[in-house]
């Protein structure tokens, strides 16, 4: 049987030195638990940031370009000029051509929704309260699906009819209301409109909840001077991290001010690739203990059962049957130090979901081990303790028989 002799002889070699095998098989089992663990805990935690952070904003913004001041006249070469040009002040303006827009913007390959927006400043009177808003007029099913807007109503129903709008928790008690109640929303130019209450929501963001009203697309629109219009177009998509990507492509097409999510939260993306690069900081020193562990071991294995590999090369046992027993015993510690800390990591996740928890007596957040990571992460470390048994194999396997038995 093919490799039989080269097991019998790994397994039995790793059996007489019982306390060292298993000290390493712990020491593997550890630096698996941790590189899982972390690999877990650090997935979890970008999540969970990502979702807060894009729960109330598009992955890719369209707004129309910004108003620029035309440049003056050229004059002849050796004409001296004296000017002073100062930047447009900028006012609300609509996307051209939105309506036409949005189904080629759908059809765009990893887009998942395209949605309209009428957003500008305005003010919230409920008898002598005054508070300063953000406006937003949405076509609320489009809106829903990217941000989940239904999943963050606290009170109520999300509804947008004529009349209606939806605002934010912090906003209904700086006014003292509740669903059902009215309030007057003022915009630049005397507009004035009276909305119903129909939902309070949670963003996430205390000063967002603070100034956030939503109402119907049409609404905002008369609010806001803009008959027909649509100051942007919200995109969301199926992988975030294709965002600046796909803006960079968009912008060489359109000519509108287009953002990713990334440009808009640089300092988070900092972070998180902050993050990403610590976690491969900790996993490849942990793998480089666990490789020195392996290796110590099977060196140690070598000067101890020099007699033996003596005897068994004396016996008939190639120079490649010997280097294979030192590889399969570096491959049995990396599978089964790896299914032990494997074990243990998701012990360890299982005790953070659990046990771990916020102000609110909720879990901070949930993580995962997914089973394509476990596996992964075994197979490297399995591969690791083969190379490890390299250099011992090979010194055993250059063994000079009648010197090992003599020793």
């Amino acid at each position: 049987m093919w490799l039989g002799f080269e097991w019998r002889v790994a397994l039995r070699f790793l059996r007489e030195g019982r306390m060292q095998t298993l000290l390493i098989m712990v020491g593997v089992a550890a630096g698996v638990a941790v590189i899982a663990y972390i690999s877990a805990l650090i997935n979890g935690l970008q999540s969970n940031t990502l979702a807060k952070t894009l729960g109330a904003q598009a992955h890719i913004s369209l707004r129309a370009p910004n108003d620029v001041v035309t440049p003056a006249a050229l004059y002849p070469n050796g004409t001296t000029t004296l000017s002073d040009v100062q930047p447009r002040a900028q006012r609300l303006r609509s996307v051209a051509n939105w309506q036409a827009l949005m189904p080629l913007l759908e059809q765009w390959p990893g887009v998942a929704g395209v949605s309209p927006m009428v957003s500008g400043s305005g003010l919230a009177l409920r008898g002598e309260a005054v508070q300063s808003i953000a406006l937003t007029g949405v076509e609320l099913e489009r809106y829903d699906r990217m941000i989940g807007l239904r999943a963050k109503v606290v009170a109520g129903a999300a509804r947008l009819a004529p009349g209606e709008a939806i605002i934010g928790r912090e906003l209904a008690q700086d006014l003292g209301l509740r669903v059902g109640d009215r309030l007057s929303v003022q915009t630049s130019g005397n507009l004035n409109e009276s909305l119903r209450v129909t939902a309070l929501v949670d963003l996430g963001i205390k000063d967002l909840n603070r100034r956030t009203v939503i109402v119907p697309l049409r609404t905002a629109q008369n609010l806001l001077a803009l008959p027909g219009g649509a100051t942007g177009l919200d995109l969301t998509l199926h992988d975030v991290w294709i965002a600046q990507t796909l803006t960079d492509t968009l912008r060489r097409q359109f000519p509108y001010k287009i953002e990713s999510w990334q440009e808009n939260n640089a300092q988070l993306v900092s972070a998180l690739n902050a993050q990403s690069i610590s976690t491969s900081i900790i996993r490849g020193v942990v793998l480089a203990v666990v490789v020195l562990g392996i290796a110590s071991v099977l060196v140690v294995s070598v000067v101890q059962k020099g007699r033996e590999i003596g005897i068994l090369r004396a016996m008939g046992a190639t120079r490649g049957q010997i280097l294979r027993v030192f590889l399969l015993q570096g491959a049995v510690l990396g599978a089964i130090g790896s299914a032990l800390g494997l074990a243990l990591a998701v012990g360890l996740i299982w005790v953070f979901t659990h046990f771990v928890r916020g102000s609110d007596g909720l879990p901070l957040f949930m993580i995962v081990l997914p089973v394509a990571t476990g596996l992964q992460i075994a197979l490297i470390v399995t591969v690791c303790g083969v190379l490890a048994a390299i250099a011992p194999a090979r010194r055993a396997a250059m063994l000079d028989p009648a010197q090992a038995i003599r020793l």
